[in-house]
């Protein structure tokens, strides 16, 4: 079996977190590529690495001395050499960082340098090669991957090679200059090097054992999720269970290589495990009829009525360019005959919802347009759910049974999820109800 295992900033975030990493690749040969992370936090008040760089950046941007900020990274690295007894010279490198900084070099380029140098010493930690990933990842000039090329040449890279670290989050433009990914696109890194070299196994090791069902600052010590399917995953990731990059799971998924989350401070918790549907065995099901519960405050309500309106011709077009005229994005569409209701989140249109409200009067045609602020989506996710009868009287009753009010229903057309919007306030309460539900 060939395993990608890409390891986080929190895996890497000091000389003591090398060490699990370092252990947990030698204890397994079939361990053959590694993408790394920069370094995280190392306590609660701590800065990961990536956020001193980008601050760096803004130094030089406002014209404000650099070097305090930087010495704190360079600080951090020679320590971590220090204790483990490396030979990369970060003298050299740091002075290459230090020229590009007066040089006025991209953001992009400076952020970069965090999983660079994080590769950097885990190669000379592992005595293996180190791939950069400026020769192995393409992106074109509109952002996207150029995937042939960066297959080719991953595939060339590593074809003679026994094992190798790769510094995740970053490729270069065609004109050879650095192009980063989204915050968390080591991720995304790992996804990429595990379907150009055929793996069998993504691994991605973070701080956490896997999924767990609901949010632990919710509910105490929640049941952990086994196995999870890439469209589950989607479901929960959008409405906030973040643990993978959203954009990770394409291209494995692609391929058809599942992903492995696992705890580098745990490494024998078996975590969780993602794959398409048909790739579990037959009959799996999870332990429960529910998969996760996962949701996000602070959403507006457009609610929209109208008598006649669905045999209106154009109707919902005509309300939804009201939004896409201001650049806002269209979270659901609940709608009834003669109503509507448009979700978003608050941020971006509580400043102008009045204007909102009066544009779509005026383009739908109708007086009774009203916005219902301060409202919660909890999203219920499960692949079963749609073969099991009473799962929506269950949710529901347990959340009349908790006493909540429930302003919105919108149920995905997958039937894999049930989505329930309720007040801010509610928020906690109707995610406990719904795992005591189900789970407890």
């Amino acid at each position: 079996m060939l395993k990608v295992a890409k390891f986080g900033g929190t895996s890497l975030a000091d000389e003591n977190q090398f060490k699990k990493v370092h252990d947990i690749v030698i204890n397994n040969e079939e361990r053959k590529f590694v993408v790394v992370s920069a370094p995280g936090k190392r306590f609660k008040e701590d800065n990961k690495i990536t956020d001193l760089l980008y601050l760096t950046h803004a130094h030089v941007k406002y014209s404000v001395p650099y070097d305090p900020v930087l010495k704190i990274i360079e600080f951090r690295f020679n320590n971590i050499k220090k204790v483990l007894n490396l030979s990369v010279d970060l003298d050299k490198e740091f002075d290459e960082i230090r020229h590009q900084l007066d040089n006025k070099c991209s953001e992009d380029y400076i952020v970069s340098r965090g999983e660079y140098l994080s590769a950097l010493l885990l190669a000379d930690y592992l005595k293996c090669d180190f791939i950069d990933a400026k020769n192995i990842i393409f992106f074109n000039f509109n952002g996207t991957i150029n995937k042939e090329k960066t297959r080719e040449a991953i595939r060339q890279a590593t074809k003679n090679s026994l094992k190798a670290v790769i510094p995740g989050f970053y490729g270069v433009y065609p004109d050879g200059s650095i192009r980063t990914f989204s915050r968390g696109g080591s991720d995304i890194s790992g996804a990429i090097v595990s379907s150009a070299v055929n793996a069998d196994l993504y691994e991605n090791w973070t701080d956490v054992s896997g999924f767990l069902i609901a949010d632990p600052r919710i509910v105490p010590n929640p049941k952990q999720i086994k196995k999870i399917t890439y469209q589950e995953l989607r479901e929960l990731s959008y409405m906030g269970a973040s643990v993978l990059h959203d954009e990770a799971i394409f291209p494995v998924r692609e391929a058809g290589i599942p992903i492995n989350i696992k705890n580098t401070n745990e490494p024998d918790n078996p975590g969780t495990i993602i794959m398409g549907k048909d790739d579990f065995e037959d009959g799996y099901e999870n332990e429960y009829i529910i998969t996760g519960i996962a949701g996000r405050k602070n959403f507006s309500a457009f609610y929209i009525r109208k008598e006649h309106m669905s045999n209106e011709v154009g109707f919902i077009r005509k309300a939804l360019e009201v939004f896409e005229e201001r650049g806002l994005s269209i979270d659901h569409i609940p709608s009834g005959i003669d109503t509507v209701s448009i979700v978003l989140p608050s941020e971006g249109v509580d400043k102008i919802s009045y204007e909102i409200v009066e544009a779509l009067k005026v383009k739908c045609k109708t007086d009774f347009v009203k916005v219902h602020n301060n409202l919660s989506l909890v999203s219920t996710v499960g692949i079963n759910m749609a073969n099991k009868p009473g799962v929506s009287a269950k949710l529901f009753g347990a959340l009349g049974a908790a006493n909540i009010n429930i302003r919105m229903i919108d149920q995905g057309s997958s039937e894999i999820n049930i989505i329930v919007g309720v007040e801010n306030k509610d928020f906690e309460k109707t995610i406990h109800a719904i795992y005591d539900a189900f789970v407890k």
